[in-house]
């Protein structure tokens, strides 16, 4: 409860030069003298009604976990309610219980607490490894400070999410050689001026918020150790101290920084008692920190149970010390009772002056009622999680990550990797830790193969066949001071595959994890990534391939090859990168609601599994899969997995092909069929135009069932007149495993393409036998099949890698998505052939059907048109092109489509949700696919799917709508 005395103008007066008087310094700016008149009037109240037991309390901050037991709770909570303590500080946990916690605490506390804990860069722990923000060293190779600020902005807004009033950070010590080996990756770097912008960035950020920042460890690390049972030692004379370490605190105070940590270690040249740390030295903590530097807020010792500190000492002794060496808040482990009994005694005695309790007390009042504790209101415990769980935040991480990547030295000619239908390209592992998501993201961009081999000169041999050789260094980053360096076997292997092959150096670790390497002449181009993260990783492969440019600054010094500051930028290629929703002004929340409606897929049996992706801006920013091949749920889908896009061909294979012969004037729109093909003269289809026919407005049919006329008119199996279960010369043509079809019959099938009669009148119809007529004449033009033609004119260059037909020639069957049981032509599994009856007629290559690719690949390509024909360096289509077949020539004949490909519906049914712009375009497939671009919003959208299995007779997915539902909530959550 508290009281309330009246107060008269000179009584406010003598308050505040009284204040001013005890603190030495000036009070920190308020709006106006109102307010600053109410936060005097509520220290004064409080600490006038305060016993001298409560005021010394006000002084100790107990430590507490999250998640711990009920009893370490309830010795919390005692702890509060008998000895009244003034703060608590989280060691760990979970935040949803931590938030439950502080509220309870909060509750029981006469004077409200003032909560702290670590979250320079691990708050993220308390979720995921994905919000976990990056060590300060990487962040120290970032260029643009602002982004700095802002991880001190989200990581301060966090914290007053879940009650926090304090963090411990920034750390501010200059990284040297001497103290590399304590600070490891928490420092910024080894340049003065680079890490007082950071920290004072970082600091700017978390106190914009309303947190108090504290800067850790002065007045630097230690950078001796004598003993096992002595505290380290910081052997810097105080000039060195004065010219490297303590500019940045000053820099600091000079920002007001809100709070600062003393460290225990021993500092011979600034203290007379040579075994006394320099949190116990008033020479240091007040001499030199308030009165010299200046500095106004509080000053924090760190945990005061230390073996090293107590010795035989008992931990109230070493709380008195502390405290008469100037630090305001104590951090202690447990019970203070016998700390307050040992302040009282030291009170009584006059060792400690009512002055000085006075200054402390009232200054951590300050901070209470400028972290709001005047008005304190509980903390919501809904969704703590979720509300944490931001997508700003990863997208911020991951921002940093791109920023920070450094390229210390470039061969331009390898990196970023060109001529991808030239390359072949391998991948070795050094190190102990995890490279799956490196490889896999690589695996994104091209074939790579992984190598391993137990002896060097095995290596060596095979690596003669590749064109460039990744190599990945791969350390752990669980802390921040983890091993970082190459062994010696490794250092003997790198410079012998560098001697001999194109290297990419890739190092997820240290940058002084290259200071045993004696010679960096071979090795081509080294990419120094900090950190081995999920994102750093996924990050360097797309700077390998170009997606993104390596932009940040070496913040170390590597011998005399690399000094700091050294980077080099590097070259972007219009090619896919990944990034977060926000990134690309999409919300993340919005978005994952896609998750539910894919699942729904699953659960509902309209498919057994999805592959799904969203780019917008040319970044993936979401690529999931869901459910497993088939619904006996053997094989999860991955993104490895291909699926039979069906007559997505049509504007993946074939249209690219037609528009480029269109493009060389091979052909024109115009055209008529009897021009590219003969065998088209003197019949009902010979002066039907390219146009109309690509258009669906050439009263054509819709298809032909071929295979119906191949089969046993009883048995209703396979005709041995037209199919043997052996290869042969005549029969030749696979339409399935051990199913071979007469060559001969091929022929046929164009001549009733050729015979068949056209619809009576012109309107749109949607047709297969376009695609399967402009599938002659493409490889007639080309002299080679669809297959052969696509891989070398598009799919090898654009890394489409997992692109092909008959893909049983190519990859292994496990990852190839099983498409129906067919039990009435070819009475077996399909899976690795082409579920299109017509496209198995034609050996699996059809100009409808018949390709199989994974949504990333289809990405890429649809990617490509999004971009006026650019992928990578290469100009596929000309912009001009690309616009003559994206556009409606028959839209006032209610025909809504292109030229080969789909466009947004004219009235209310159609094939898109409806929310696209009119300039977009895309196509679905029979088996269950789905893919979109939209070059006003810039998003392509890929849905894959095997809705055919077990049987084709399964429309759920078609008559839920689900491919376009999933489009609408896409277009949902742009953020306007």
């Amino acid at each position: 409860m508290l009281v309330k005395y009246p107060m008269n103008k000179f009584s406010i007066i003598f308050i505040i030069i009284l204040s001013l008087f005890i603190t030495g310094a000036k009070q920190p700016h308020f709006a106006n003298k109102a307010a600053f008149e109410a936060q005097e009037k509520w220290v004064d109240s409080l600490y006038t009604n305060m016993t001298q037991k409560e005021r010394f309390a006000q002084l100790l901050t107990i430590t507490a976990y999250s998640d711990k037991d009920l009893a370490h709770d309830n010795r919390v909570k005692l702890q509060i309610m008998k000895q009244h303590v003034g703060g608590i500080h989280f060691m760990g946990g979970n935040p949803t219980h931590q938030v439950e916690l502080t509220n309870q605490f909060q509750k029981l506390s006469k004077v409200p607490l003032l909560i702290s804990m670590d979250a320079e860069w691990d708050f993220g722990k308390k979720l995921d490894s994905t919000h976990t923000f990056p060590y300060n060293l990487l962040l120290g190779a970032v260029e643009n400070d602002t982004i700095i600020e802002n991880i001190g902005k989200h990581i301060g807004k966090h914290s007053k999410q879940i009650g926090v009033h304090a963090v411990f950070g920034p750390q501010s010590v200059v990284q040297t050689e001497d103290n590399r080996a304590f600070v490891g990756n928490r420092s910024y770097g080894e340049n003065i001026a680079n890490v007082s912008k950071k920290v004072t960035a970082f600091t700017k950020g978390i106190q914009s918020t309303g947190i108090m920042a504290i800067a850790t460890d002065f007045p630097s690390y230690p950078n001796t150790v004598t003993t096992s049972e002595n505290l380290p030692e910081l052997t810097l004379s105080s000039e060195e101290l004065d010219s490297i370490q303590f500019p940045v605190y000053k820099e600091l105070i000079k920002q007001k920084i809100g709070g600062v940590q003393t460290a225990h270690i021993l500092v011979p040249s600034m203290t007379s008692v040579s075994s006394s740390p320099a949190s116990f030295s008033h020479n240091i903590v007040t001499k030199k920190l308030k009165h010299e530097f200046g500095f106004q807020g509080l000053t924090f010792s760190p945990l005061l149970n230390d073996e090293r500190l107590l010795q035989d000492k008992e931990i109230s002794e070493v709380a008195l010390a502390a405290f008469l060496a100037g630090n305001d808040v104590l951090l202690l482990p447990g019970d203070v009772q016998p700390v307050i009994a040992k302040f009282e005694e030291a009170y009584n005695e006059g060792l400690i002056k009512e002055a000085d309790v006075s200054r402390a007390v009232k200054n951590i009042l300050r901070a209470k009622y400028k972290a709001g504790l005047h008005t304190l209101e509980p903390l919501s415990e809904v969704a703590v999680v979720e509300k944490l769980a931001s997508g700003k935040d990863k997208a911020l991480h991951y921002k940093a990550i791109k920023h920070a990547i450094t390229a210390l030295k470039i061969d331009n000619s390898i990196v970023p990797i060109r001529n991808l239908s030239q390359q072949k390209i391998a991948y070795i592992k050094m190190g102990d830790a995890n490279e799956a998501t490196f490889v896999n993201t690589l695996l994104k961009y091209a074939a790579i193969d992984v190598i391993e081999e137990k002896n060097l000169a095995d290596l060596t041999e095979k690596l003669k066949n590749y064109t460039t050789v990744i190599v990945g260094l791969h350390k752990s980053d669980a802390s921040p001071k983890a091993d970082y360096k190459f062994t010696e076997r490794e250092i003997v292997w790198l410079q012998e595959i560098s001697r001999e092959s194109k290297v990419i150096l890739a190092v997820f670790a240290s940058p002084h994890s290259l200071s045993n390497i004696k010679s960096f002449t071979n090795i081509d181009t080294i990419l120094m990534s900090y950190q081995n993260s999920e994102f750093s990783q996924e990050i360097t492969a797309q700077i390998i391939f170009g997606a993104v440019k390596a932009q940040g600054k070496l913040p170390v010094a590597i011998k005399d090859e690399f000094p700091i500051g050294t980077g080099v930028e590097t070259q972007t290629l219009a090619r896919l990168g990944y990034d977060f929703p926000e990134a690309v002004g999409l919300n993340s929340k919005k978005l994952s609601k896609i998750d539910s409606l894919a699942a729904l897929v699953v659960s509902e049996e309209m498919a057994p599994g999805v592959q799904l992706l969203i780019a917008r801006k040319g970044k993936i920013i979401y690529n999931k899969n869901f459910g497993y091949h088939t619904y006996e749920k053997k094989h999860k889908v991955t993104d490895q997995d291909l699926y039979d896009v069906a007559s997505m061909t049509k504007i993946l294979a074939t249209l690219p092909l037609v528009m480029k012969l269109e493009e060389n004037k091979k052909m024109a729109l115009t055209s008529k069929l009897e021009d590219l093909l003969p065998m088209f003269k003197e019949t009902n289809k010979d002066t039907l135009k390219v146009v109309e026919i690509l258009s669906h407005y050439a009263r054509l049919k819709p298809w032909i069932p071929f295979y119906i006329n191949t089969l046993d008119s009883v048995t209703k199996k396979p005709d041995k007149k037209w199919y043997r279960r052996k290869q042969s010369k005549k029969f030749n043509i696979k339409v399935a495993d051990k199913l071979y079809m007469k060559a001969e019959y091929k022929d046929s099938m164009m001549q009733r393409i050729i015979d068949s009669d056209l619809l009576e009148k012109h309107r749109y119809r949607y047709s297969d036998l376009p695609f399967y007529i402009l599938k002659e004449y493409v490889e007639t033009m080309y002299n080679a099949d669809l297959n052969a033609v696509t891989q070398q004119y598009f799919y090898k260059s654009l890394g489409a890698h997992r692109t092909t037909y008959n893909p049983l020639e190519k990859f292994s069957k496990d990852v190839i998505v099983p498409s129906e049981k067919d039990d009435y032509y070819r009475n077996q599994v399909v899976q690795g052939y082409v579920h299109d009856m017509g496209a198995a007629m034609q050996g699996g290559i059809g100009g409808h059907a018949g390709l199989f690719s994974t949504a990333n690949d289809v990405a890429k390509i649809m990617q490509m048109y999004l971009q006026n024909g650019v992928y990578g360096d290469v100009q596929y289509l000309d912009a001009a092109t690309i616009a003559k077949f994206n556009n409606c020539y028959y839209c006032d004949k209610d025909n809504r489509r292109g030229v080969g490909f789909d466009k947004p519906q004219l009235g209310d049914v159609g094939p898109t949700c409806g929310c696209v712009s009119m300039k977009s375009f895309g196509h679905s497939g029979f088996t269950g696919t789905y893919t979109w671009a939209d070059p006003e919003e810039e998003i392509v959208y890929v849905f894959l799917s095997n809705r055919t299995f077990p049987t084709m007779s399964n429309r759920k997915l078609i008559k839920t709508n689900i491919r376009t539902e999933i489009q609408k909530l896409i277009y949902e959550a742009i953020e306007k």
